[in-house]
């Protein structure tokens, strides 16, 4: 889901040590190593290629402007969420890499919820365009505090302190995704309830 230039990358390094493999160790003709070379290439950027959000899922039942638009959210909660990662495996206490880390897990999951249904952004659009930015920001700050020889104590307990509130506001935005598939549930127990009973006193 993540775009970038791996698949690229990756293409061009095969390739780059293919075709003099075959030249000089498998005695290729030139011609022949540089033919496989390019379609060793085109093979590997086409089979590492990102997946692109939303490819693969139906989006039939989502209005355009809906779907362009919860494409630019994710697209740039892409990154924000990599970010996230990466500060989570720099920080030195235990405890926190580890909620970071799990603010990480939880935003991953919001955007998979997203994806399958564009529907769900309104739900968590301000999760992914605030919160989990500014989740990012404030645990790189942390990161910045606990590389000081004499961290202040107080701003310390304090960034934790918001590090824990975020965690737990990410895990309310994770099961408000859940709500939305929830939201008429009671009226569909209502209904079976109701039919039940007209069924089974029929039958009686």
């Amino acid at each position: 889901m993540f775009t970038d230039d791996r698949n690229w990358l990756i293409a061009g390094l095969v390739s780059a040590i293919l075709i003099p493999g075959l030249v000089f160790v498998v005695q290729v003709p030139l011609a022949v190593a540089l033919g496989v070379g390019a379609l060793a290439f085109a093979g590997l950027v086409f089979a590492f290629a990102p997946r692109r959000v939303f490819e693969g899922i139906d989006v039939s039942n989502v209005a355009r402007g809906r779907l362009d638009l919860a494409r630019k959210v994710l697209n740039d909660a892409a990154p924000q969420i990599e970010r996230l990662g990466e500060i989570a495996r720099g920080i030195r206490k235990d405890t926190v890499k580890a909620q970071v880390g799990r603010l990480a897990t939880t935003a991953r999951s919001i955007v998979a919820g997203v994806e399958q249904d564009a529907n769900r952004l309104s739900t968590v659009q301000r999760f992914l365009t605030y919160y989990l930015p500014a989740a990012g920001d404030v645990a790189e700050r942390y990161g910045v505090l606990e590389q000081k020889r004499l961290p202040d104590p107080a701003r310390i307990t304090q960034t934790e302190a918001v590090i824990a509130k975020l965690e737990d506001a990410f895990s309310h935005y994770s099961d408000s995704l859940l709500d939305t598939d929830l939201a008429d549930l009671d009226v569909e127990l209502r209904l079976i309830e109701s039919s039940l009973k007209e069924d089974m006193g029929t039958a009686r």
